[in-house]
């Protein structure tokens, strides 16, 4: 009985380690299904998803689902330093418990556990201490782990938050050019009202490195995917989506807007919408057909009303769908299982974006 703890408890202790090596040092993903992470967060995401969906009020569902990510970090921290106490203890066990207590009586697995646990977080009380050599040994190795463990997760969380951050700065910014939530057609309508359509250039080159920079972070660092924007409006799965949308939009024919610009942001928005449903290992969703024939019209009507002067022929809308078809299962299943709505290709009625409102009535003149 005494072996098969041991060896529960070593191999408890190495699934941890390897664990957290793979989720915090090992900078790119790993496509191994069985790992402790990968199941810690498919099944707490199930479930908090349930609770959220129980919800009626779409504010108080976004507040709850928004609590996930950091509250998910927390416990996945908690369950790695949970596993090394009771794998330790385990081993101290298997080998008689060789501890001597304050109060001299023979030491039990409870005092294992103790010992364990001031031992990982290196707390040094005393009041428990080993006995013999193989004790000693193990105790020196816990307190090694555990001031590694503790070094680790404390670089951890501003990698994580600095990713997050150069996420939703970018994000804010799109609510400007595209709306609230974003839509690909609503940023050529405005620059072309404007009659700055020659922008739109410039603006798909700096989203480009935008979703090289999702494409990155989120491969190495999956856990970041859950972090909801501060606004219910805005999503990073929406402005990825939103910037395919305008990718295509541009290869299938915009007058004076490069086509070789668009290609090169849609090749790295679909790479990052491709990978990143096969890192959260996410289901392929053909969902619903986001822009019927009647509605396409209806958009290509409108921005030529605002001035642009989109192509109209059959290879165009035949371009356009065939662009459609490439992306758009993948950013569906993302929207699907993260529970982040898709953005629209346009939109038929004006409406006020995040920075024209607010908690008061002042900004009427907006």
């Amino acid at each position: 009985m005494r072996v098969v703890i041991f060896v529960a408890g070593l191999v408890a202790i190495a699934t941890i380690l390897w664990d957290a090596f793979e989720t915090i040092v090992l900078p790119r993903t790993v496509t191994r299904g069985k790992r402790l992470a990968r199941v810690y967060f498919r099944e707490t995401w199930r479930v908090w998803t349930h609770l959220a969906q129980s919800v009626d009020s779409d504010g108080r569902r976004e507040r709850i689902l928004a609590v996930y990510g950091p509250l998910s970090l927390v416990g996945l921290l908690s369950v790695w330093a949970l596993t090394l106490v009771v794998g330790f203890a385990a081993l101290h066990w298997s080998m008689g418990s060789q501890l001597v207590t304050a109060t001299g009586r023979p030491a039990q697995f409870g005092d294992d556990l103790y010992m364990s646990g001031t031992t990982l977080f290196t707390l040094g009380i005393g009041d428990v201490h080993p006995s013999s050599r193989i004790a000693r040994i193990l105790t020196v190795a816990e307190s090694g782990i555990g001031f590694g463990f503790l070094a680790i997760v404390i670089a951890y969380f501003p990698v994580l938050y600095q990713s997050f951050s150069r996420r939703e700065v970018r994000l804010t910014l799109l609510d400007a050019w595209a709306g609230s939530p974003p839509a690909a057609a609503e940023i050529v309508r405005r620059l072309a009202a404007a009659g700055e359509l020659h922008r739109l250039d410039g603006f798909l080159e700096v989203w480009e490195f935008w979703c090289s920079e999702i494409l990155e972070s989120h491969i190495s660092y999956p856990a970041v995917a859950f972090f909801r924007s501060q606004h219910q409006k805005q999503s990073w799965a929406s402005a990825l989506t939103t910037i395919l949308d305008l990718s295509a939009l541009a290869i299938a024919g915009i007058d004076g807007v490069s086509v070789w610009r668009a290609r090169l942001t849609f090749a790295i928005a679909r790479h990052a919408a491709v990978d990143l449903s096969q890192v959260l290992q996410l289901r392929v969703d053909a969902g619903d057909d986001r822009l019927p024939d009647a509605a396409r019209e209806r958009m290509l009507q409108q921005l030529e009303a605002a001035g642009a002067r989109p192509d109209r022929s059959p290879e165009a809308a035949a371009r356009l769908r065939e662009l459609r078809s490439s992306y758009e299962p993948y950013v569906a299943g993302l929207s699907r299982a993260l529970i982040m709505p898709l953005p629209p290709w346009w939109r038929e009625q004006p409406r006020r974006d995040n920075w024209q409102t607010s908690p008061r009535r002042d900004d009427a003149h907006l």
